[in-house]
């Protein structure tokens, strides 16, 4: 099952004319496309995220060909076209930016964060309230009428005029 391996590169163009940067390089095969992520541009977490986001629609394989550079291996589970190979590794790359960003957001949020849970499971005022209707439901059920249901033909209270 061995199979030419092409070389791919979606380039991204700038404003100016005829000018490109390379931005993602993958290896094309049949049902299959392979690119080796450096680790100094996306670290493991975000690379790790992007792959499990794949795992419902390919068979993944990652390996580490050398220090500092993760490979990434996907191949399709069904029949698929170059075209729509082509398309996958977009979405890794745009997913890969993605992951990349939710980390950055979570990193400078998470005293933020971190703050508002322990307010709410360890502050005062909350704990306070809680117990205060804690005492009400207590004295509620301690109440005279243990179902609280108005009874109308009740004549206790009516001093003994009856039917």
């Amino acid at each position: 099952m061995t199979s030419a391996w092409m070389r791919m590169v979606l380039k991204h163009y700038s404003s100016e004319a005829s000018v490109s940067h390379e931005t993602f390089e993958y290896e094309l095969g049949e049902r299959q496309i392979a690119f080796t992520i450096n680790e100094s541009v996306y670290n493991r977490g975000a690379i790790f995220g992007t792959a499990y986001l794949f795992v419902d629609r390919c068979f993944l394989w990652l390996s580490q060909p050398q220090q500092g550079a993760l490979r990434v291996q996907l191949k399709s589970k069904e029949a698929t076209t170059p075209d729509a190979l082509h398309a996958l590794a977009g979405e890794f790359a745009n997913e890969l930016l993605n992951q990349m960003v939710r980390q950055q957001v979570s990193e400078s949020t998470q005293r933020i964060r971190e703050y508002y849970m322990g307010r709410a499971f360890y502050g005062d005022d909350t704990r306070a309230s809680i117990d205060a209707l804690l005492a009400e439901l207590d004295a509620e059920e301690l109440s005279e009428e243990p179902l609280e249901i108005s009874v109308p033909w009740d004549t206790s209270d009516s001093g003994g005029a009856g039917a």
